[in-house]
């Protein structure tokens, strides 16, 4: 687990498909004075072991299991698409654990979608990309996300990650819905929701409004990266929300 800084409340970061603990370094500046700040790399990605299963149900048992080494109280999970599902997982599996969750840009039915619409995209990417500038430049609005999600190899920069076991983790999602896990989750909820997401549209003000007390915003402008798209309102949203929490 990579540690941020700021003491108090442990905030857990969780990072998206292909991300890792790192991707989340711009947003773990502002979060140092609400607490102590860590970012988590999930398995197969970043430094994690690269070995299965690839469940919802491991990743929050891996989630759960960092945070009992913290020994510091129920923590706060953020969470980015994929990590945002992780983190309901894991309020919803282990509820003593977590005292408030933020999820950003995942739906939790997404049956019928394959990750063979993805393959070709993935694959078409200039890999190895030749210098971080080339890797920023490719990724447009996302390229600070995307240079922190490559690593310096020989013959250039590749993804952390291996695609191979991505398509995997990501094959669950079209198989089989979480509505039972977000109908489980007991704690405080906010979800940042990018104005032109690729989720099903509705779901997410759906999720809000099954969890009691729940928060939805949509965020302008942004697509799947809120937080980095569209920084200083999701900063906005979350600082809010934090407030509120942690005054609890």
């Amino acid at each position: 687990m990579l540690c941020f800084g700021g003491t108090g409340v442990p905030i857990v970061l969780l990072h998206g498909l292909m991300g890792r603990a790192r991707t989340w370094w711009r947003v773990a500046e502002w979060l140092r004075p609400y607490g102590a700040v860590y970012g988590l790399d999930a398995r197969g990605h970043g430094s994690a072991p690269r070995v299965g299963p690839w469940t919802t149900e491991q990743f929050a048992d891996d989630v759960a299991a960092a945070l009992r080494t913290l020994d510091a109280g129920p923590a706060v999970l953020i969470g980015h698409s994929m990590g945002g599902l992780h983190a309901w997982a894991t309020a919803a599996r282990y509820p003593e654990l977590v005292r408030a969750v933020v999820s950003e840009d995942f739906a939790p039915d997404q049956r019928g979608r394959t990750v063979e619409s993805w393959r070709g995209y993935f694959e078409s990417w200039p890999v190895p990309f030749k210098s971080l500038d080339h890797v920023r430049e490719f990724f447009g609005d996302a390229g600070e996300y995307f240079a922190d999600c490559v690593e310096e190899r020989e013959d250039g920069y590749h993804l952390v990650a291996d695609l191979a076991d991505l398509y995997v983790i990501a094959a669950e999602w079209g198989r089989r819905d979480f509505w039972s896990i977000v109908d489980a989750i007991r704690c405080p909820l906010l979800l940042v929701e990018g104005e032109h997401t690729a989720m099903p549209p509705g779901q997410q003000a759906a999720v809000a409004a099954r969890v009691p007390g729940a928060k939805h915003l949509v965020v302008p402008g942004s697509a799947h990266l809120p937080h980095d798209e569209a920084p200083e309102v999701y900063r906005g949203a979350v600082e809010a929300f934090l407030s509120q929490v942690l005054a609890r």
